[in-house]
């Protein structure tokens, strides 16, 4: 029993001989297959249930890597026995041919089987062989299109976090329109007067000394003491400004 095919895989190449050799996407791809254990980088067991018409059959097994060549293919071949049902033995030969982006797999394989499965004919035997390896390699190129839409999402999440995350509330200006210069000017003034209502008070108190004339009246003495801080208490404010 001979077959030949080609499946095109949406992956470059190097993604694609990985994945023929990982063995959780060669377990989840191979129709009934129950476990399968990398036991070298060449050698692995391996449990699968079969059925071919009436018969269903639990395959205990190896399978065995060969004429590696990464990443342009290599030969896998296996034997198992299925107990009363018989026994099967076969391999392929997988090449991996670059096609701009995308990888096309082609595979000649063949096998042989003993026992109870051999009487069943020919043409149900084949027909069971084709139908399980094109479940393979469709399954083969459906997990590695899913982990690579899996990692794309894996990395643009932290960036769409990032880009969701709200911008700081800006600063409220201490008091809309007005610069904070002219702020710190008045700020200076209003310091200002009040300085002056204090010289002026302590001036205010002061009595005029007898005999001297021209004295300026405390009145007026107080209100020039006021003038002369207000103008302290601006000019001291534009120079911090």
């Amino acid at each position: 029993m001979d077959m030949t095919g080609e499946q095109r895989i949406p992956a470059d190449r190097d993604t694609v001989w990985k994945a023929l050799n990982d063995v959780e996407i060669l377990k989840t791809s191979i129709p009934g297959c129950q476990e399968l254990v990398k036991e070298s980088d060449t050698e692995m067991t391996a449990i699968a249930v079969v059925k071919v018409g009436p018969i269903s059959a639990r395959f205990q097994g190896r399978v065995t890597l060969s004429d590696l060549d990464p990443p342009n293919g290599y030969r896998i071949s296996g034997e198992g026995q299925g107990g009363v049902a018989g026994h099967a033995r076969g391999g392929a030969v997988v090449q991996l041919i670059e096609d701009g982006g995308e990888t096309i797999l082609r595979y000649e394989a063949s096998a042989q089987v003993g026992g109870r499965l051999a009487q069943l004919g020919g043409r149900m035997i084949d027909a069971t062989a084709r139908s399980m390896s094109a479940a393979f390699f469709k399954k083969f190129a459906q997990e590695i299109t899913e982990r690579q839409a899996a990692a794309t999402v894996a990395e643009t999440a932290p960036v769409e976090a990032a880009a969701a995350v709200p911008a700081p509330p800006r600063p409220v200006p201490v008091t809309a329109g007005q610069p904070r210069s002219a702020i710190s000017a008045w700020l200076w003034v209003a310091c200002g007067l009040l300085l002056g209502a204090l010289l002026a008070g302590l001036f205010g108190m002061q009595p005029l000394v007898p005999g001297r004339e021209g004295m300026l009246r405390p009145d007026t003495l107080a209100l020039v003491a006021i003038l002369l801080a207000l103008l302290q208490g601006y000019l001291l404010g534009r120079h911090r400004a």
